[in-house]
């Protein structure tokens, strides 16, 4: 079979047929009397192995020595294959995904795309001064994409940075919310954590609601973020998780500071002062917990509070009877 015979079964065309035979791809058989190359039934076939090794991005080097070396593993071929590929499409779907945030970011011409890549990659910087003034430099000329900020925040290990990414997250809208609530899925605590310190300055009842979620998190220290935060709002849902904090005294002033805050009407009051005597009543019986209960009751106003006070000023712990019996002066002087 002449050249061009071959050219039209096979779809190669005839000047890639002489390049695969300058290289030794391919070797017609023979050649009519008038020199013309002529092709076997084996060089065909084999035209057709070259041609579909080449369409799982083989080059040309590796397909001879895939067809001609005995010796040659097909499967570490395919291996190496496999991880070239996943190599090139993790770069193109980082490519993709910094395309649609600087889409996202609506830069009117060329000067504003560069403003954003610039500001892209400040904030992928490894110095943590760069990342911090492109936090704070956020906004000033074009926004940066919600997405990469929620992206840094989630992933920010030095405090100053992380503080600085969460006011510019703060600053662009309830856009990133959703996305931080992604945050919260993660399986890494630390990811977690961040996610609900970035909600905690995020306003409005979006977030909110999944402040109130992350209540219910296996990690302490995200449900006592959330659990500030949402006393600082005034959603009594976070009582439990304050009580909580005052009992292991993890920041426990500041969630004594929180109780008193929410007992801004009498149920409320009476609820939180009922749920700190329980625990002294039933669950506590380490002395410096105790105390911090104790002293807990002195900023929740009311009846209720008043009376656990009168119980507790004589009990058996002299120095919670001592602290409420204090605390009970106070309360009479005032």
């Amino acid at each position: 079979m002449l050249i061009g015979e071959v050219s039209r079964r096979s779809g190669v065309s005839a000047r890639m047929l002489r390049h695969y035979e300058s290289l030794g791809l391919v070797r017609p058989s023979g050649r009519t009397g008038s020199g013309y190359r002529e092709y076997s039934a084996e060089d065909i076939r084999r035209i057709f192995h070259i041609e579909s090794l080449r369409s799982l991005g083989l080059s040309l080097r590796e397909i001879g020595r895939a067809l001609d070396d005995p010796g040659f593993t097909a499967s570490a071929l395919v291996d190496d294959l496999i991880r070239q590929t996943s190599d090139r499409i993790a770069a193109e779907t980082e490519l993709l995904r910094r395309l649609r945030r600087i889409r996202s970011a609506e830069p009117a011409g060329w000067e504003d795309v560069l403003r954003v890549v610039a500001l892209l990659q400040a904030l992928g910087s490894k110095s943590a001064d760069a990342r911090q003034r492109a936090a704070l430099s956020s906004g000033e000329e074009v926004p940066v994409p919600v997405e990469a900020l929620v992206e840094a925040v989630l992933g920010e290990t030095e405090p100053n940075v992380a503080g600085a990414l969460r006011w510019a997250l703060a600053r662009a809208g309830d856009g990133g919310t959703a996305l931080l609530a992604e945050g919260l899925g993660s399986p890494a605590a630390a990811v977690r954590e961040r996610a609900v310190r970035s909600l905690a300055e995020m306003p409005g009842d979006e977030a909110a609601a999944r402040l109130r979620g992350a209540l219910a998190d296996p990690e302490f220290a995200v449900r006592a973020i959330a659990a500030l935060a949402l006393g600082a709002r005034g959603v009594a849902d976070a009582v439990p998780t304050l009580i909580d904090m005052i009992v292991v005294g993890r920041n426990d002033t500041d969630a004594a500071d929180a109780l008193g805050a929410l007992a801004t009407d009498t149920a409320t009051a009476d609820r939180i002062a009922t749920a700190l005597a329980d625990r002294l009543a039933h669950d506590i019986t380490e002395a410096p917990a105790r105390g911090r209960l104790t002293q807990a009751l002195a900023d929740i106003p009311g009846a209720t509070a008043t009376r656990a006070l009168g119980e507790l000023s004589h009990d058996g712990d002299r120095a919670v009877a001592l602290t409420a019996a204090y605390l009970l002066r106070l309360r009479e002087a005032g």
